[in-house]
């Protein structure tokens, strides 16, 4: 592939966006042990507006997985959970049940409240994927929850010669998402990219965004955005998108981005509300039965 061979949007990009900074995830754990590493955290969340975490998992050993997260509370924001590889069951207090598998996408909506549960169907092999969690607007927040599996044969794409665009939310290359939002207007893409490939991609001036690079290794300007690396675009108002290139060997990224908030953001573990207030009426719904 000619490596001077850019596949652009419907939209030129005519001034990318260049990296404000790169950040590598710090190893931690969570649900009942599960083994996961947190890329974007709650430092990372005004800057990252409207998004408020970024967790990647993945192994090969049941024990960093197996236990998985059994039921837990969520109010005030949105999750997303997109399975790379590996099977995992989610059921909640709405009566929703489904089974994410490979390629799949989880999209549920807190709202006012619910409580779930994610537990692998698998004993062995690898599992792997993201949770993104996409905060919702203060008018929004006390909505009523909701929940969409969407099959991976049910994830739009687009495809060129060395590229491969998976179209979750927004749209690209006039391709549109499985799912669209008016608020935080959402874009979630997976770029598969064969070595020297590279993509552009436009994103208004106004939205925050980041790319997360899980195989391979980007070139973004004058930085190199290695595996397991976030780099957050700067914020440009003359800057009309990113233009992504693939180093050596195939490369696979996540293209995040969206329309910020602006609004407090207050949190207590799975509760993001706006207030303390609000937190704490949350806590006490939660604990007096009235949540989910």
């Amino acid at each position: 592939m000619d490596t001077l061979t850019t596949f652009s949007s419907t939209a030129p990009v005519t001034r990318p966006r260049r990296v404000e900074r790169l950040v590598a995830g710090q190893a931690t754990s969570d649900g009942a042990g599960v083994k996961l590493t947190r890329v974007l955290s709650q430092p990372l969340q005004r800057r990252l507006d409207p998004y408020l975490m970024l967790d990647a998992f993945g192994s090969d050993q049941p024990g960093d997985y197996i236990a998985g997260f059994p039921d837990h509370p969520h109010r005030g924001f949105e999750t997303i959970t997109y399975m790379l590889a590996g099977r995992m069951r989610h059921r909640d207090s709405a009566g929703n049940e489904g089974l994410l598998g490979d390629g799949g996408v989880q999209w549920m909506t807190a709202g006012r409240g619910l409580i779930h549960s994610e537990l692998p169907e698998q004993t062995e092999g690898v599992m792997e994927g993201f949770q993104l969690w996409l905060n919702l607007h203060s008018s929004d927040k006390l909505q009523a929850p909701a929940y969409r599996d969407i099959p991976s044969d049910q994830i739009p794409e687009f495809t060129a010669p060395g590229l491969r665009v998976r179209v979750i939310a927004g749209a690209s290359h006039g391709v549109a998402g499985a799912v669209q939002r008016p608020r935080t207007e959402p874009l979630l893409l997976d770029i598969h990219l064969d070595a020297g490939v590279r993509v552009a991609q436009p994103l208004p001036a106004a939205h925050n965004a980041f790319v997360y690079v899980y195989r391979g290794a980007l070139q973004l300007g004058e930085t190199t955005v290695e595996q397991q690396r976030m780099a957050v675009l700067a914020q440009d108002p003359a800057a009309d998108g990113v233009l992504l290139q693939a180093g050596d060997t195939p490369t696979r990224a996540l293209l995040i981005a969206g329309a910020p908030l602006a609004e407090p953001i207050a949190q207590h573990g799975p509760f993001v509300m706006n207030t303390r207030d609000e937190l704490l009426t949350a806590v006490d719904d939660f604990r007096s039965g009235r949540l989910g």
